[in-house]
């Protein structure tokens, strides 16, 4: 999706949606953006947000997105010292609920490393996933020698959702990957789970944006 991040949603840049999410949570202290883009840097100053001006080697589609945040953080120390966690609103999860946000900040306990966040998959590699091989033959994804004739009756497996990272600096800046530590997770809900990735993706947000209050049991709070 081009302009991906500066597409409008709800009448207004899916930037600015993460930005004013991270504005009203009150443990949250300053709001960077780490971009490469003249658009996006603008747009994100005038929502309140400090720029890191992100390398070009990292601003590239196959960029991992964990060496940007390795860069974000030694952006940060050296100009404004150091922190003790750090958050990772990606603009590509809408739907977030300020609730899904701040469970994460709680249960980033004293033994944990990073907080992701999931939801419940649809596919099951223990059941309905498979590969293929050379020869054109399909097999299960993971099989552990059981036999499972029901999805409910196979291990359950999450989706793994961009609604909130939360984290600590020295784990990021110190880590080779995102599962180099304890990793624990929030389930959220599929209404609000939704990554944007694609046209057929920002159609969907965009209906379940619209029908907010009637897919979620307690409502909205952000």
């Amino acid at each position: 999706m081009p302009n991906k991040n500066i597409r409008l949603f709800g009448g207004k840049p899916l930037i600015v949606h993460a930005i004013d999410m991270a504005k009203s949570i009150k443990s949250i202290d300053k709001i960077f953006v780490s971009t490469e883009d003249k658009v996006i840097s603008n747009i994100s100053v005038r929502a309140s947000a400090t720029v890191i001006p992100r390398p070009n080697e990292l601003a590239k589609d196959d960029s991992p997105e964990f060496l940007a945040w390795q860069h974000a953080i030694s952006w940060v120390r050296e100009r404004f010292g150091e922190f003790d966690r750090f958050v990772s609103l990606p603009t590509t999860a809408p739907l977030r609920k300020k609730s899904d946000v701040e469970n994460c900040l709680v249960e980033l306990k004293e033994d944990v490393d990073l907080i992701v966040t999931v939801t419940e998959s649809l596919r099951n590699p223990w059941f309905n996933m498979v590969e293929i091989d050379r020869d054109g033959n399909a097999k299960l994804l993971i099989s552990d020698g059981k036999d499972y004739m029901r999805a409910q009756d196979a291990p359950k497996s999450f989706d793994m959702t961009t609604v909130a990272y939360v984290s600590r600096p020295n784990f990021i800046s110190s880590a080779k990957h995102l599962f180099a530590g304890k990793v624990r997770t929030v389930c959220i809900p599929p209404e609000r789970s939704i990554d944007i990735d694609t046209e057929l993706d920002l159609k969907i947000a965009e209906y379940l944006y619209l029908h907010k209050d009637d897919n979620s049991e307690d409502g909205p709070d952000a």
